[in-house]
């Protein structure tokens, strides 16, 4: 994709091609809606300004299409296909990180009720687990913004390699 065709597409198009960004469509629909975009500098501006009025409600729809750190998203489509991608440093066959992994999801899940978001793109499994660790000491409202932050960092990725 580029920023000229973005600009031009249809309301449907231009959406349909950054879904696989995040699973909130109404952030989508706010990109497509403020079109068309003098720069991609813009196009980034616009993302983050939109993505900074995230809540909890908006990250527990977000991570319905997050699978837990060390599994595979579920699926075929374009948000798997980046997903797999971005955990492509944490190593399967490494079976003490894996089990490691297990818990530390668990423990988070059990602490936050959710799954443990992460930007996992240039991070290895142990970056990945000490950050896991981490932020299980965090209050709830502590890894609220972090998680925000972390969905926000992985949606702009995503965003910027759709239009590389």
């Amino acid at each position: 994709m580029n920023l000229i065709h973005f600009n031009l597409a249809s309301a449907a198009e231009a959406q349909h091609s950054i879904d696989h960004c995040v699973a909130l469509p109404d952030w989508a629909a706010g990109l497509v809606d403020a079109r068309p975009f003098s720069s991609l500098e813009a196009l980034w501006l616009k993302a983050d300004a939109l993505a900074q009025a995230w809540d909890e409600a908006a990250l527990n729809q977000a991570l319905s299409a997050h699978p837990r750190i060390g599994e595979r998203a579920p699926g075929t489509g374009k948000e798997a296909e980046l997903s797999s991608r971005e955990q492509g440093q944490v190593n399967p066959a490494d079976t003490a990180l894996a089990q490691a992994l297990r818990a530390g999801n668990a423990a988070y899940e059990q602490r936050f009720g959710r799954v443990f978001l992460i930007r996992a793109k240039d991070r290895s499994g142990e970056q990945i687990l000490a950050e896991l660790r981490r932020r299980l000491l965090n209050d709830a409202q502590q890894e609220q913004r972090e998680a925000l932050q972390q969905l926000r960092e992985i949606t702009l990725l995503r965003l910027k390699e759709t239009f590389r």
